[in-house]
């Protein structure tokens, strides 16, 4: 178990679509923790795997960066 909570495994596609999502939600204006909170409550995921998702996203520069 990590700081961030247990592991969980979510296939690379599915966590590239929700770093879009979040991205999309801050440059549309939302803020980041209100950002990851939708995120999370669309994709039926805990908040700490938003967080978790982000920090990869943005280590990997993954698009839409």
């Amino acid at each position: 178990m990590s700081v961030l909570g247990p592991v969980r495994e979510i296939h690379e596609k599915l966590r590239r679509e929700v770093f879009r999502a979040l991205v999309e939600a801050q440059d549309a204006g939302s803020s980041v923790l209100q950002s990851r909170a939708d995120v999370a409550r669309h994709f039926r995921i805990p908040t700490y795997e938003v967080r978790r998702i982000e920090c990869e996203g943005v280590d990997k520069e993954w698009p839409p960066l």
